[in-house]
């Protein structure tokens, strides 16, 4: 240990600063003998003590941890007691590398693996997902049964770290996950199924959506009327799901009318709203699940609505909009519906979009947010509700308007990488060239170009 980069990195800074060990100790507020056993290679250098270090010799914290790994992590077994806090603060600076160089001294052990898998946990949980992705990816591989649940669960926050904005690379880590979730506890399963299925209800996969909603129905009843669980294993299994139990039930049903809607089969999504509307049957009083009680209840309500103006019954449009001010959080996603209506059964809604105007506006200038749900499936709302915003405004021969909102359509299914929507744009664009300025055919050509060369 005399020998370590570091040691002689503090040696010369004493020498160079004239210190005694006293006084340099007194800097560090760290023992003198302590001090000494550690500058004479005797005592093992805490990740604490680096830090303080670090300080006082005015260089960056972290700035000896590659030094650090080389110097007092490469023994046959590393002290798990050095490495645990030594990744915690990697975690905390972001240094991914050093986490990377760590973890890999540790891979022949399979011992470390159940720490691994806790720590990883615990960065999971604090939001450090590049550190626990790297910690997961390694007990994953390390994990000799292929039927274990720790595997599954790796898998499980591996699929939600990398969920992101790029609709292709989401469809293929869906794949990739799918066949881990039975291997998952039963609790575990209803909340992995969720989220599984607001994927594929982003990428519109109305297949897939419909088989995963109909088996998260199937478990979650299983759970929440079995007459065997005792009250206290129902509040058990209640405190690790992310919703109160009853809310995978009716969501399920919620996900079901979506598919048929996506089919154009109002009729039968106006059937399973409906099976949501009354949920007298729901147990639970709390706060939480009243709130998810109230929002199942205008959700309903809404995609009543919804669904029998998609039908052509164009005398409940009015109706939609005193709900659409009795609630403004809906808004948007109610002017979407709207749109998708009009275009539809060619109906004039220019006073509904001039009475939201400003909540559109608002809306088509949105920030990004790293909110899980909303990198799943608002980014494709947002698509959508350009392209009917597109194509209204193009068949009223409104180009100025429509125009515009077709090259943030464009632009928006790029950055997705949703070549579907991409194309549905397209096809608008080419249907109404003659009429596109000549700085907007620059922009689409320049677009298509980028489009062409990233393929």
């Amino acid at each position: 240990m005399s020998t370590s980069t570091i040691l002689k990195e503090v040696h010369s800074f004493i020498r160079e600063q004239e210190l005694n060990l006293s006084q340099f100790s007194m800097r560090l507020n760290i023992n003198a003998g302590t001090l000494s056993y550690i500058l004479n290679g005797n005592r093992a250098l805490t990740i604490e003590h680096l830090d303080r270090i670090s300080e006082i010799m005015g260089v960056p914290i972290g700035h000896y941890y590659e030094n650090y790994i080389e110097d007092y992590l490469q023994e046959r077994n590393p002290n798990w007691r050095r490495v645990g806090p030594f990744l915690r603060k990697c975690a905390e600076l972001d240094k991914l590398d050093c986490i990377r160089r760590t973890v890999c001294l540790l891979l022949d052990n399979l011992s470390y693996s159940t720490s691994l898998f806790e720590l990883a946990e615990e960065f999971f949980e604090k939001g450090f997902y590049g550190a626990a992705e790297i910690l997961y990816e390694n007990v994953a591989m390390c994990e000799t049964r292929q039927y274990s649940e720790r595997l599954a669960i790796c898998q499980y926050r591996l699929f939600k770290i990398r969920i992101g904005s790029d609709q292709a690379h989401n469809l293929k880590i869906a794949h990739q996950f799918e066949p881990y979730v039975d291997r998952l506890d039963e609790v575990l399963q209803l909340d992995a199924l969720k989220d599984l299925a607001n994927l594929y209800r982003s990428l519109r996969e109305w297949d897939r959506l419909e088989v995963l909603a109909l088996e998260m129905e199937r478990k979650a009843r299983l759970l929440y009327f079995s007459n065997r669980r005792s009250e206290k294993g129902f509040h058990e299994m209640q405190h690790r799901l992310s919703r109160p139990m009853f809310v995978y039930i009716v969501y399920a049903k919620l996900l079901c009318a979506e598919v048929y809607e996506g089919r154009e089969d109002y009729a039968k999504a106006l059937e399973y709203t409906y099976q949501y509307t009354d949920l007298s049957w729901v147990q639970e009083k709390d706060e939480d699940s009243i709130h998810w009680l109230r929002l199942f209840q205008k959700w309903s309500s809404a995609n009543i609505y919804v669904n029998r103006l998609m039908s052509g019954e164009i005398e409940y449009l009015s109706d939609y909009v005193a709900f659409m001010i009795e609630n403004p959080d809906e808004v948007i996603s109610s002017i979407s519906n709207v749109m998708s209506a009009a275009n539809r059964h060619q109906i004039d809604v220019d006073h509904i979009l001039l009475q939201f105007k400003s909540e559109i506006e608002a809306y088509i200038n949105r920030k990004q947010s790293n909110d899980l749900y909303k990198d799943q499936v608002l980014p494709d709302k947002y698509n959508q509700f350009l392209y009917d915003l597109t194509y209204y405004y193009l068949h009223k021969k409104e180009y100025t308007m429509g125009f515009n909102y077709l090259m943030q359509g464009i632009e928006n299914s790029v950055k997705m990488n949703n070549k579907e929507a991409l194309l549905d744009f397209m096809v608008l664009f080419e249907h109404h060239r003659h009429m596109a300025a000549i700085d907007i055919c620059k922009k689409y050509k320049n677009i298509v170009s980028e489009v062409k060369r990233s393929l």
